[in-house]
């Protein structure tokens, strides 16, 4: 599996998922589109994205189960759960899972690339060593 900048948009909503993509995609940010989340899943042999996008209600897969694999597999990754259906419980269990944020539908797609971009910076900082993790030379 290889690291990627990649951010994925899975959604079973095609006008989401195109909305999304053009938007990343005008911001010079790689995208794929999933309409699944066993599609998804299935890409996860292959590559890895750096940031993820998911609906939270999907059939079969949903998006708090394609959540918690993403964390058992990718913890680093941050994912930001979307949902027409914005309720207490959702958001509770999305955080609970991990999730990065909750992004309630209909969304600005201003706000919605400026949580992407919060999220990659955070992926980066994440893979950046801390300073105590890094080799250090001592100069004599």
């Amino acid at each position: 599996m290889t690291k990627s900048s990649c951010v994925w948009i899975i959604d079973d909503d095609r006008s989401i998922r195109w909305v999304l993509e053009k938007a990343l995609l005008r911001e010079d940010i790689p995208c794929m589109t999933f309409s699944s989340a066993s599609d998804a899943l299935r890409e996860l042999e292959r590559s890895q994205p750096s940031v993820v996008l998911s609906d939270i209600r999907m059939p079969g897969v949903s998006g708090l189960e394609l959540l918690q694999a993403l964390k058992e597999q990718l913890p680093k990754v941050p994912v930001i759960i979307m949902t027409a259906y914005s309720d207490l419980d959702s958001a509770v269990a999305a955080f609970q899972g991990g999730a990065f944020e909750y992004l309630p539908k209909p969304f600005d797609v201003d706000q919605a690339l400026e949580l992407v971009r919060r999220a990659q910076a955070e992926s980066a900082s994440r893979d950046t060593p801390a300073p105590s993790e890094s080799p250090m030379t001592e100069m004599l």
